[in-house]
């Protein structure tokens, strides 16, 4: 049966390669600490189930094995930021064409560049159709249980694997050159590669360390969150600005639902659940149109765009998000309590 693993030891696979083309890279200055990053990140990928059952035979106990394991794990990320902070990671030589040869290969491939593209979105809209109605292919896949998650991601799996091989069928490139671009791009990116994963653990160590009860004390103390517009308001921009912070409207979510958007829209106002987390998550994407910690969305196109101001897209992003923010506001406050 396909499991959620298998995706990991996927991408752990790719990063490894990635490290090692790195250190094979004389051009790159810190090909050592480059290829040393994108190596112990590998390693993360790779390890599962199997990993946590070693520790524990090694540790004489499962409890402790899992909890060496986390401090390993720990402390690879440490010196991940380590090398970025220190500036290890940088760009090398990749054995790009030449500007001339990339102007003949546009032109003779023409529109058939956005075929592998093209192919990720439809395969995965397909394989989760094919997934979700054609009776017993979710268990014989995947087993017994529920595989929302699992369906999606597969599905785009495939996809990427398919576009992949359309890419190198009409480009006639040999596997190893998508591997260089794969490092080229990733060296491009750099450290905001990761921080996207690091931003959701962050909302989760929040969660759990009861930030959303601070949270929901202070609102009940010092705003009037009994006006019905006020308490929407302070949801809404909560979300926004949170999300701000962290970078990603998924961490802040349940932080600010679990402070404000439960105990006060919906159990003191008789608000719709539904509605409120529907909104309350179009809010929180509004904050990632106008921060950098959002680095996926806003700085990476930035840097691969070679644009000389890397907060352009912030600027040209700001009026949006604020107008889509006031018209949430007023979302919320004429729709959740119909």
């Amino acid at each position: 049966m396909f499991q959620q693993q298998y995706l990991m030891w996927l991408a752990g696979a790719i990063l490894l390669i990635v490290a090692v083309l790195s250190w094979r890279d004389s051009a790159n200055p810190r090909r050592f600490t480059t290829g040393l990053f994108w190596a112990l990140y590998g390693v993360i990928f790779l390890i599962g189930d199997g990993a946590y059952q070693l520790m524990a035979q090694w540790a004489g106990d499962a409890e402790v094995g899992r909890r060496a394991l986390h401090i390993a794990v720990g402390v690879a990320v440490v010196l991940m930021a380590l090398i970025a902070g220190c500036g290890g990671v940088r760009l090398g030589r990749y054995h790009q064409r030449s500007d001339e040869q990339k102007q003949e290969s546009a032109k003779r491939l023409g529109n058939k560049l956005f075929l592998p593209a093209l192919a990720i979105p439809v395969v995965t809209v397909i394989g989760v159709l094919a997934f979700n109605h054609i009776p017993g292919l979710q268990d014989s896949v995947f087993g017994p249980g529920n595989h929302a998650t699992l369906v999606t991601l597969f599905s785009m799996m495939v996809g990427c694997i398919l576009g992949w091989l359309i890419a190198l069928k009409i480009t006639h490139e040999k596997p190893v050159q998508s591997m260089q671009e794969t490092r080229r791009l990733l060296d491009a990116v750099g450290w905001a590669f990761i921080l996207p994963q690091i931003l959701a653990t962050l909302g989760l160590l929040f969660t759990t360390a009861g930030v959303g009860t601070a949270i929901s004390h202070l609102t009940e103390q010092y705003l009037a969150v009994d006006n019905r517009l006020i308490a929407v308001a302070v949801y809404a921009i909560g979300m926004a600005l949170l999300t701000m912070v962290m970078g990603n409207a998924f961490a802040a979510f349940p932080i600010v639902t679990a402070g404000i958007g439960i105990p006060i829209l919906v159990l003191q106002h008789g608000g719709n659940p539904a509605v409120m987390a529907a909104i309350g998550m179009f809010s929180g994407y509004c904050g990632t149109l106008m921060t950098p910690m959002a680095a996926n969305f806003n700085i990476v196109p930035a840097r691969l765009l070679e644009l000389p101001d890397r907060n352009a897209v912030i600027k040209a992003q700001v009026p949006t998000g604020v107008l889509l923010l006031l018209v949430n506001i007023f979302l919320l406050y004429f729709l959740m309590f119909l």
